[in-house]
């Protein structure tokens, strides 16, 4: 059972462990945060919050059955009822469809707590496992892009708020 938390202030030391534990898995498929991000931690950590309290982002934690973080789930530049979708999932819980399990949550949420109406992603084409993720999860492409100089797809939901929970 996994269970999708609105991020806390009581979260900042699990998130900042978990992202040091899968900072290296992390960064075989997405460019790595760099030491400055872990260095200022505790002030990101502050600052994503004060964005979530002004309704410009809506940030979660992935929490397994021991209510050990597994993964993050972002939404982030809320406006006009849209936001992007962004989410990592940790090398243990990888492989298991947390990741499918979270992005189907987080669209509910989205559209049912946060009244949002679409979603967009992106991700890099030799991210096979990102793209499954999104097509799983009824978003499909509408643009092809470069991301990070690598060739990618922007992809789009637009029917939130169904779907089961966690």
């Amino acid at each position: 059972m996994l269970t999708l938390e609105r991020l806390r202030a009581d979260h900042a030391d699990a998130l900042l462990a978990f992202e040091r534990q899968n900072r290296e898995y992390f960064a075989r498929s997405i460019p790595d945060r760099g030491d400055a991000y872990f260095a200022g931690f505790a002030a990101r950590h502050e600052a994503l919050l004060a964005e979530q309290a002004a309704g410009i982002c809506h940030f979660h934690v992935v929490l397994d059955d021991e209510g050990r973080l597994v993964g993050r789930v972002n939404l982030i530049d809320v406006a006009d009822a849209s936001a992007e979708l962004g989410y990592r999932i940790g090398e243990r819980a990888a492989g298991r469809g947390v990741a499918t399990a979270a992005v189907a949550e987080v669209c509910r949420v989205a559209g049912t707590a946060y009244g949002l109406t679409s979603l967009v992603a992106v991700t890099t084409l030799d991210n096979p496992a990102s793209r499954a993720v999104l097509r799983r999860n009824a978003f499909t492409v509408v643009e092809d892009i470069t991301l990070d100089g690598r060739p990618g797809v922007r992809c789009r939901r637009s029917d939130l708020g169904t779907g089961s929970s966690l």
